[in-house]
């Protein structure tokens, strides 16, 4: 079976790590999971120093329930309004990935 994998990464202050947690999943994970072929949805999250890395790690049934949560232009990484607050860079596309689950 192909599913397709979408990641996105973001890096903000190490102080500022469990309030971003908070706000991705009252926003992006919220979102995530409202699309009905998304299939499951994972944060990952590492301290290194004085930086926090975070990566979202989603599962989708198809592109076109990709392009459902973030528009015709799925490629493109999907930002929220107070992001600007937390995050220290903003990397302009996600990476997709057909993964095949092997039973």
């Amino acid at each position: 079976m192909k599913i397709i994998t979408r990641i996105w990464h973001g890096i903000t202050k190490k102080e500022d790590a469990d309030a971003y947690l908070n706000y991705l999943f009252e926003t992006g994970i919220k979102d995530y999971r409202s699309i009905k072929g998304n299939l499951s949805t994972k944060v990952l999250r590492r301290i290194d120093h004085d930086i926090c890395h975070f990566m979202t790690v989603t599962e989708w049934n198809s592109y076109e329930s990709i392009q459902e949560f973030a528009g015709e232009k799925f490629e493109k990484a999907r930002y929220y309004k107070e992001d600007k607050k937390f995050l220290l860079e903003f990397e302009e596309f996600v990476t997709h990935f057909e993964t095949y689950i092997i039973d």
